[in-house]
């Protein structure tokens, strides 16, 4: 029983952990066989730099891989025809005189990593070009070609890898991504709109509003592979690009929400609307955890009809507050955290009939598939 125990546990581990573990073998598998390859074409320094780079470019999905290996063989081919032309243009046979050509070549190579992310492995790759070059018996211009040939060798291979050995679409990994900022979504909106009966410390408003932002900024990460992956990609995916600004609104609603939560509404209108504040929180929290399983399981999401509700039922209470004149006595403060509530949960209403119509094409679309 106890042996039993244990390989269940094991096996929850393997499930929790599966895209982890199949990154893990992508990457052995690329990095193997770029060594393969590199002893068949007998690569000097036993493909070095073709079994660096297949390793260093395989990313989590096949969209990520790209985009890596586009960047490094850009980076790559900018620092080492640059460190070609610096070396065969200024002498450099003496140590006093590698360290003023590697200053001269690293220092506009730095400055161009800084401004553009593609450069970044561009200083690396020209140091490697001055220094190696003559290890290795070859002249600065050879050992550029050679390197750049490695380099983009190391990322066609890394691709194939991501595609073939059990890949990870970014598009999947989209979904579930969007599916834990939809989780966030619907834990946090119940407590920020509980600010306006009640004190709500601007330390957890903060959190909030920070863990939001971090995970709709990792699911905009992996929307720009996906859009990137759609171009090697063999089989045809939905794009992902408007559940991601769906998304990306919802956030700055609740971002709205939490800026008119800081202070509560006087006691008059706590009393009078808190409960229906509740309500559309719960009926809220409800439809996003719904639309989070949906887009985990690939299902239809669920219906806006609760939301609807308890959208009316607050409307309704508000007009009859300027009906009875309750909202005449109101401070400006007061006023305005009270029209920025109502405005923010207008377009909470359009946004949440985005994000329906979002998660119902992603179903549809795996049921054209299937």
């Amino acid at each position: 029983m106890a042996n039993l125990a244990d390989w269940r546990q094991v096996l929850t581990l393997v499930r929790a952990h599966r895209a982890q573990l199949r990154f893990c073998l992508r990457v052995t598998a690329a990095g193997l066989l770029a060594f393969a390859i590199a002893q068949v074409l007998t690569i000097p320094l036993h493909g070095l730099w073709v079994v660096l780079t297949a390793v260093v470019v395989t990313q989590m999905s096949a969209g990520g891989s790209l985009r890596a290996t586009v960047e490094y063989i850009i980076g790559t081919f900018g620092g080492a025809v640059y460190a070609a032309i610096t070396g065969v243009l200024i002498p450099h046979t003496t140590p006093i005189a590698q360290g003023g050509v590697l200053a001269l070549t690293i220092a506009p190579l730095a400055l161009a990593a800084a401004l553009n992310p593609n450069f970044r492995v561009a200083p690396f790759s020209a140091v490697l070009v001055l220094l190696i070059s003559g290890q290795l018996s070859e002249g600065p211009i050879e050992s550029a070609l050679y390197r750049v040939a490695e380099v983009a060798l190391g990322g066609v291979i890394a691709v194939t890898v991501s595609l073939l050995v059990l890949p990870e679409r970014a598009h999947h990994l989209g979904l579930e991504a969007a599916a834990r900022v939809l989780e966030q979504l619907a834990r946090f909106l119940p407590v920020l709109l509980a600010g306006f009966t009640r004190n709500l410390d601007p330390t957890v408003n903060k959190r909030i509003q920070d863990d939001i932002g971090g995970a709709v900024s990792t699911l905009q990460e992996i929307v720009a592979e996906a859009k990137r992956e759609r171009l090697v990609n063999q089989v045809a995916e939905p794009d992902p690009g408007p559940l991601s600004r769906t998304l990306l609104r919802l956030r700055h609603d609740l971002i709205i929400i939490g800026r008119a939560a800081v202070v509560p509404f006087p006691d008059i209108l706590a009393q009078r609307l808190g409960s229906m504040l509740t309500s559309l929180g719960a009926n809220a929290s409800d439809f996003l955890h719904g639309c989070a399983t949906a887009l985990a399981l690939r299902r239809y999401p669920p219906p806006l009809d609760g939301v609807e509700t308890a959208l009316r039922a607050y409307t309704s209470e508000i007009v009859t507050l300027r009906d009875e004149g309750l909202t005449h006595s109101l401070s400006i403060g007061e006023a305005e955290r009270l029209f920025t509530l109502g405005f923010a949960l207008e377009q909470l209403r359009q946004h949440f009939s985005d994000l329906e119509r979002c998660v119902h094409e992603a179903a549809r679309s795996l049921a054209g598939k299937s």
